[in-house]
This record gives C-alpha cells, structure tokens and sequence, in this order.
C-alpha cells in the first residue's frame, strides 16, 4: 500500500478542543499552543474571531494570539466566520483564515443561522479581505457523513458544497466528521466520489471519534491518498450543536499511527503529550487518547 511520503497535521486543539470548555484560562490556552509548537507542530489552529456571545470561550482569542511565543515556522489560523472577525484576527497577524459552513441545511441553521447558500454568500467579503493581504482561506464542511437532524448525508451534497468553497478561494477543504458516525465504508464512498472531481491536495480529514472510528477512517483516508489530517491534542474537543458528539481524534493517537506506518511527522510524540497532560490537568480531566494514557502511564514506573 503507497501511503502518502508526508502528511500535514492541522491541531484544532486550542480552538476547536476548548471551544465547549468553560474553566480554561487565557495563559493556559498560551501555554498549551507554546507546548504544541515545541513539540513541532506548525499547524496551530489559534482561536475563533465569533460573537461571545455565542462563544464566550473564544473571546480571549487576540490576548492569546498576541500572548505566544511559538516557533517561527508555525502557521497560525482562526475561525472568522464574517469580515469584522477577519479584520480582528488580522489585527494579530492571523495569516490563515477558516470559514465553516455545513453539508446539511438544518446544522448549518442551527450552527449559523442561515442556510448553506447564506452561509457561503456572507464569506465573500471574507476572501476578498484575505485576498487583499495575501492571507489564506481554509474551508471547513461540518456533517460529511451524518447529520444529528437530518441523519446520513449524501456525498453528492457534500461534494457540491466543496465546489463552492474552492470556486470561492478556499485553498483547502477540511471534511469533518462532526457526530463521529463514519465508518470506513462510509469514508470510502466519500472520498471516491469527491476525489472523482476535485484534486485529492485540496482534501483534508477532520473526524471526532463518538464510535471509536477516527483512527480507522484516518487509516482509510490515507489509502486513498489523503495527506491532510486535522488532530487536537488529547482529543479534546466536542460539538455545542450536536448532542452526544465526543471530541477530535487526538492528535498523539493520529501520530502513533503514522510512525507505524513509517511516515514521518516531525513532531515529538513525548513533548506532544505532555502539552495534553498539562492542558488537561488544567481542565481536571484525563486525556481521551489512548496514547496519551499509555504514555503517562510509563513515565509514573
């Protein structure tokens, strides 16, 4: 089996990880994105650029981003669904920007207020921002298996709300597993029809793991080529408009994966998940990473 020879990791930890986590502090989301960086993740998705008072969790987004001290090389993004979130987080030199939208009507209602065709209508002044400042633009499409109230959601309409992102300036499309219902049947059937009409470099993978299934349908993904996964240390993280969705595959999990494999990440496994342990000591919960556990374990023998 041909693997891809290098894979990006995007960690969504510091955003999408503690969007749902009430009790963090502004030094220790420094703390953990500084953590992360040492242990050579370049990725770092940073915050979210959203109205607190949907997201009180992110309002501290810009004291966090203009707090960090991460490597030179690392590549900060943020979530700016709108041009007055753009503008802030160019304020503090964000040079990624991310808009999400969904493959489902009733999420993207209840996520966003509007419908898919709304929700793409209202990045258009987003991109032309970006544009502006040579910024780039990430797209994330929520509900690419299922939907929590609409149920299995067809590939085909996934496919057709990735054409309008990448038709609008998107340089990637993210594919989030939201609820975690993907199988890697499921994925498979995704992937073939996308990869059918879009380029497989503009693909990335975003699963949570509710069924256990993120780290086989990563797996799956990388057989058909897919060399962009999106991670968050721990697997933190969770839904606030899906029920019962648990969070991200994590991070230290997708990494033992791929040094099984042979692929090389660049990111040291042991640094990684200690910025979990202490991420999640802070939170006062263990880590949902099989890996990390194990880890920890070994270093208390």
């Amino acid at each position: 089996m041909a693997y891809p020879t290098q894979i990006k990791i995007v960690e969504v930890g510091a955003r999408d990880g503690l969007q749902n986590e009430s009790k963090v502090t502004t030094e220790q989301k420094i703390a953990l994105l500084n953590g992360l960086s040492e242990a050579g993740v370049i990725h770092l998705e940073a915050g979210a650029f959203v109205s607190p008072k949907w997201v009180p969790q992110m309002a501290d987004s810009a004291e966090v981003i203009k707090g960090l001290s991460v490597a030179d090389n690392a590549q900060l993004s943020a979530l700016t669904p709108n041009l007055k979130g753009a503008e802030a987080a160019l304020e503090c030199g964000i040079t990624e920007f991310a808009i999400f939208t969904a493959a489902s009507e009733a999420f993207t209602q209840k996520n966003i207020n509007c419908s898919i065709e709304e929700s793409i209508d209202r990045f258009k002044p987003v991109v032309e921002l970006a544009i502006q400042h040579d910024v780039k633009v990430r797209g994330y499409v929520s509900c690419v298996v299922g939907c929590p109230y609409e149920g299995d959601v067809q590939p085909e309409s996934v496919l057709e709300v990735c054409k309008q992102l990448l038709a609008l300036g998107c340089y990637e499309i993210s594919l989030g597993d939201t609820i975690g219902v993907g199988t890697p049947a499921k994925v498979k059937r995704l992937l073939e029809v996308l990869i059918k009409e879009l380029p497989l470099d503009k693909l990335a993978v975003h699963f949570h793991d509710t069924y256990g299934q993120a780290i086989a349908n990563i797996h799956t993904a990388l057989e058909m080529g897919i060399s962009t996964i999106d991670s968050a240390v721990a697997g933190l993280g969770g839904c606030p408009y899906a029920q019962g969705a648990s969070g991200n595959v994590a991070t230290e999990d997708v990494i033992y994966l791929l040094e099984g494999l042979g692929i090389s990440t660049q990111i040291d496994l042991e640094r990684l998940a200690k910025a979990g342990w202490a991420i999640c000591d802070a939170l006062n919960k263990p880590p949902a990473s099989k890996v990390s556990l194990a880890l920890r374990a070994k270093c208390k023998q």
